[in-house]
């Protein structure tokens, strides 16, 4: 598998694992790891910001796909084969059908932040 099909392989995983996520037959430790993953993956914010060079993209490189490796291996086969199944609908014309999946994520960010910043204005 070269480097275009893994991150096309990614691109699919990623809502997949969503999907998985929220099926009742999916192991506890899988959901949570799958929350993470789906999590940092909707992010706005990185764990290494992207303005750092080079070591801005290692997150996108290395961090996102080990999250998603460990995450799949967690899953069972026939879980995550229905969950790849069902997110492939998810997707037309390249933009996700659902991307209202990502605006807890986008508030949970503006949230902490307004948080921090309070913290620091005492």
């Amino acid at each position: 598998m070269n480097l275009k099909e893994k991150a096309k392989s990614l691109k699919l995983d990623i809502p997949a694992l969503f999907i998985a996520m929220k099926r009742s037959d999916t192991p506890i430790a899988a959901k949570i790891l799958a929350g993470i993953t789906v999590g940092y993956a909707l992010s706005p914010i990185d764990l290494i910001p992207d303005f750092l060079p080079v070591l801005g993209f290692l997150d996108d490189l290395i961090i996102l796909p080990l999250l998603v490796t460990l995450t799949v291996k967690m899953i069972p086969r026939n879980i995550l084969d229905k969950s790849r199944i069902e997110a492939m609908d998810l997707w037309t014309n390249g933009r996700p059908k659902k991307w209202r999946y990502a605006i807890p994520i986008v508030i949970f960010w503006f949230l902490l932040i307004g948080w921090i910043v309070s913290r620091f204005l005492r």
